[in-house]
């Protein structure tokens, strides 16, 4: 499995997540530009955390019209696996893959911390290394995570089961239904405001968030009932 590593301008979780993969992982991962516009030999991509032109407008608001981003919806509809943390989340809520929004978080502050998840959804390419409403921890570090959709959006994620994680105990930030991340309804795109890449080595205290990279390398393919 080839994964693309998009870099926006302003992007500063890249690196992170390049390391996640190549360095922990061995995965074969490419940095791709956000001027790519054919990304034909990649099967999957993740789309990182920071600032992507400096959040003008809205977060995410800018980078959804970078020329890499039909490459992506085009990966996204063949069911190809395509991952946004924090920044990445807001860019595809802003590129209509996933639905919602990302707001300031209610305390009007940045936050940065280790929060506990519950994983809701264990049947994405992302997270069938995850049991069924295990607690896990992971870092967070945003100002606009709070995640907003109206009654009858929240109510079909709900139904569909594309609640991924789900914040456990306090909420950092004041999103509905304590969302932190959530998939479409294929099950091939999520998006999640925590960051797991922060979250794979022992040395830095804490591997809950690697067997998000590890479910991708060792699947990659969305789980159903007879599979």
């Amino acid at each position: 499995m080839k994964i693309a590593v998009v870099v926006f301008p302003g992007s500063n979780c890249d690196i992170d997540l390049y390391e996640a993969l190549h360095t922990v992982l061995d995965a074969d991962v490419e940095y791709v530009s956000h001027k790519c516009e054919d990304m034909s030999a990649f099967d999957a991509v993740m789309l990182p955390g920071g600032f992507s032109y400096g959040d003008y407008l809205r977060c995410g608001a800018i980078a959804r019209f970078s020329k890499v981003m039909p490459e992506i919806v085009k990966m996204a509809k063949a069911g190809k696996p395509v991952f946004g943390t924090c920044n990445g989340f807001q860019i595809l809520t802003e590129a209509g893959l996933l639905p919602g929004a990302l707001k300031q978080n209610d305390s009007l502050k940045f936050v940065c911390k280790t929060v506990p998840l519950r994983v809701e959804n264990t049947k994405t390419p992302f997270t069938h290394q995850y049991q069924q409403d295990e607690v896990i921890k992971l870092p967070i570090a945003h100002a606009d995570g709070s995640y907003f959709a109206d009654e009858a959006t929240l109510s079909e994620l709900e139904a569909n089961g594309q609640v991924v994680f789900r914040y456990a105990g306090e909420n950092p930030n004041g999103s509905l239904h304590d969302i932190a991340g959530i998939c479409n309804k294929q099950g091939n795109v999520l998006g999640m405001m925590p960051h797991p890449e922060r979250a794979v080595e022992a040395l830095l205290g804490n591997e809950d968030g690697l067997r998000v990279f590890k479910s991708l390398l060792e699947n990659g393919t969305v789980k159903t009932e007879e599979s």
